[in-house]
């Protein structure tokens, strides 16, 4: 009876052995890339990941990764810890959520992604034009909608504009929360589509989104955006970027680098692009966009201090 216990033990301890990355101990030792997402919604991003991680790890065998793995996070704190402990080697986030992820656990950037042929965007400010706001600095006193806490574009680069103008944020319980007359009030609507609703129905006086989700009808209707204005921007930054941890074998993160630079010129790599959230191709970081991502992770650290 004693040696069955025994016998059990050793197996159950086995089985947790295996459900734990060889990388959170190893590193690359043990010849696995793991590739790390944080989501809301593991199944759908698995899909979009696997194909493009099928495509990498065959072609990094010289640098020893014979296999792939993909680790989600719920949250940006979960993926910095993930990335401090080596149990995730590279994660695909949006410039704000990346600069997060360098200030918190010393991920650095690899390469910028383009998306839809597009690798740079920037916020907008709009409002309805019979509001009477005309410029950013008229939003004193007024609500903006954001979309969600962990979006680049519609929270973390336009609060940040807002500080870096000399405005203050506080948060409001409903539309119908009074505002202090030197702040700028504001909530979250979790959807552009929302966004722009709650702007045209004035349940919001201004909201944010980016360039790209201005001029996409299933986000705002164009029947929304004839009644509404532009009343600000901000500067061009990177759409997202391709993060590695710090310590990361310098072999296998650089060649890694030249897989995904090289993916674009590859038929094979297709389909596996496309589904990695319609990538086109991997670029690298050039100094404006390096100095755009620093501006960001100062931004994203003031929002971090003087907002939340």
């Amino acid at each position: 009876m004693a040696s069955l216990r025994r016998t059990a033990l050793l197996l159950l301890f086995a089985l947790a052995c295996a459900t734990v990355p060889l990388s959170a101990t190893a590193g690359n030792a043990s010849g696995v890339l793991v590739l790390g997402r944080i989501s809301d919604d593991p199944k759908t991003h698995y899909e979009q990941l696997k194909p493009l991680l099928d495509y990498v790890v065959p072609r990094m065998a010289d640098v020893g990764i014979r296999e792939g793995r993909i680790l989600m996070a719920k949250d940006s704190h979960q993926m910095a810890s993930y990335l401090r402990h080596g149990r995730v080697d590279w994660v695909t986030e949006t410039s704000g959520t990346a600069m997060l992820l360098r200030r918190n656990a010393g991920a650095r950037p690899l390469l910028l992604t383009e998306r839809d042929g597009v690798s740079h965007y920037h916020s907008l400010f709009f409002a309805r034009r019979d509001s009477g706001l005309r410029s950013v600095a008229d939003l004193a006193g007024h609500s903006v909608a954001f979309q969600r806490p962990s979006s680049t574009s519609a929270y973390f680069v336009p609060a940040a504009e807002l500080l870096h103008r000399g405005l203050s944020l506080e948060i409001l319980l409903s539309p119908e929360d009074a505002i202090d007359g030197g702040s700028v009030g504001y909530l979250f609507a979790w959807s552009e589509l929302n966004i722009s609703t709650w702007v045209h129905k004035g349940l919001a006086d201004a909201g944010v989104m980016s360039n790209l989700d201005w001029n996409n009808p299933s986000r705002m209707p164009p029947a929304f955006r004839n009644d509404l204005q532009i009343i600000g921007e901000t500067g061009d930054y990177p759409r997202a970027v391709e993060m590695v941890r710090s310590n990361l074998d310098p072999r296998v993160e650089a060649r890694l680098r030249e897989v995904l630079l090289d993916a674009a010129g590859d038929p094979d790599a297709g389909d596996a692009l496309l589904r990695f959230f319609n990538t086109t191709r991997f670029m690298p970081v050039d100094p404006d966009s390096q100095r755009a991502l620093d501006r960001i992770s100062v931004g994203v650290e003031r929002v971090r201090a003087e907002v939340e």
